[in-house]
């Protein structure tokens, strides 16, 4: 994908393609399963990469980029089967994050 997309229009294609099947979106029990299962797998290839637990040759070579889509694909379903627009949620917790904890870490200097 070569053009950069808004997280609503991330969610308005995956709604899209989710809504050409009669089974839609998976009751949200079946969504936090595979959102963990995903997870899984993204946190086995970081083990792979940065870690000392490297994979079997016979385990499949995945990337980090193609584990966080798998990710990221679950996580926007979820999203969209509890009418959660994700670019508010955001937004949200960055003002939590610039207030309560404005403080919390240490900022760096102007000029560094």
């Amino acid at each position: 994908m070569s053009k950069e997309v808004t997280m609503q229009q991330m969610q308005k294609q995956v709604d899209d393609y989710i809504g050409q099947f009669k089974e839609g979106y998976f009751p949200p029990f079946e969504l936090l399963a595979r959102l963990t299962e995903e997870l899984g797998e993204l946190s086995r290839e970081v083990q792979n990469v940065y870690g000392m637990k490297k994979k079997k040759p016979t385990e499949a070579a995945k990337s980090l980029e193609e584990e966080f889509g798998d990710f990221l694909f679950v996580l926007i379903c979820f999203a969209n089967a509890e009418n959660i627009n994700m670019a508010e949620a955001l937004q949200r917790v960055l003002h939590k994050f610039e207030t309560r904890d404005k403080d919390r870490w240490t900022r760096k200097e102007e000029n560094e």
